[in-house]
């Protein structure tokens, strides 16, 4: 299977902007901004309050990105997460971003963090409408990430989101039952995965296991082609740390698409490793 390119653009549902499939995090290097966008990744993601001081090395980035005109701000797109309900104090969020970055000027996507009820869904979601009709803060598109995946159908299906965010990986595989069946094919809403490599398995864990020998041990970069290989994801958002990671990370995307064998043999590894910390 072929997988996309850090290159590759996706429309974010009817907003006009067209982002990489690959979106970048929390990183403590700013260099690994740059790298990023040298690679072909113009998808940013930052957020504020207690998250803030995790994000120190992407907001100096992205300053050193737009400041040292190595891009042009309509070249890259910013996506702003705010954890709180209140509409009003969630917009201060997105100000706080703007204020610690001049060159930023404003926000391209409001982001609703941490969904978890369908009360909350909708009442964040009529403020982060009209802020998108209003550009407040410049933003074009909106968005939320779902600690209930299904509420993000909703999104998908009445095409009340530009982007979805939602975590699937090895040691959380539950979307294959209670989300990707129902994920529309010629969906407007993409949907990005976060938490890709929360399953990894270190080579701690991995010796630990006491396995014979000829077991496969995943590298970092094989938990985004796990994440990937299902067509019902279009990208995910990614945490390297050094200009090295986006390097390997881009090409490992490059190898296409895992097997099904690959596929639970992942799960099954991830679940090895979280029964063995349990006991």
């Amino acid at each position: 299977m072929v997988l996309p390119k850090a290159t590759d653009r996706l429309p974010l549902g009817r907003s006009g902007l067209r982002v990489s499939p690959l979106c970048l995090g929390m990183t403590v290097s700013p260099d690994t901004v740059i790298e990023a966008y040298e690679q072909g990744i113009n998808f940013f993601f930052v957020t504020a309050d207690l998250h803030w001081p995790l994000y120190d090395g992407l907001r100096k980035g992205l300053k050193k990105l737009l400041e040292g005109n190595r891009a042009r701000r309509d070249e890259v797109v910013v996506a702003v997460v705010s954890y709180l309900d209140n509409p009003l104090f969630g917009a201060l969020q997105f100000h706080e971003v703007i204020a610690e970055l001049p060159g930023l000027d404003r926000v391209d996507v409001l982001v609703a963090g941490a969904v978890a009820s369908e009360s909350s869904f909708y009442s964040r979601l009529d403020s982060m409408a009209a802020a998108r009709r209003n550009r407040h803060n410049g933003a074009r598109a909106i968005g939320a990430s779902f600690h209930q995946r299904t509420l993000a159908l909703a999104g998908d299906y009445y095409d009340l989101l530009d982007v979805s965010f939602i975590r699937y990986n090895a040691a959380h595989p539950g979307a294959r039952r209670d989300l990707f069946p129902f994920v529309r094919p010629a969906r407007t809403c993409p949907v990005f995965n976060f938490k890709s490599v929360m399953a990894r398995v270190t080579d701690e864990q991995f010796a630990a296991l006491g396995l014979p020998a000829g077991y496969w041990l995943p590298a970092a970069e094989d938990y985004y082609r796990f994440v990937l290989t299902r067509s019902e994801i279009d990208g995910v958002l990614c945490s390297p740390q050094s200009p090295q990671e986006v390097k390997g990370m881009v090409r490992a995307l490059e190898r296409g698409g895992i097997s099904a064998a690959e596929e639970e043999y992942m799960i099954w590894l991830s679940g090895l490793t979280q029964a063995a910390v349990l006991t």
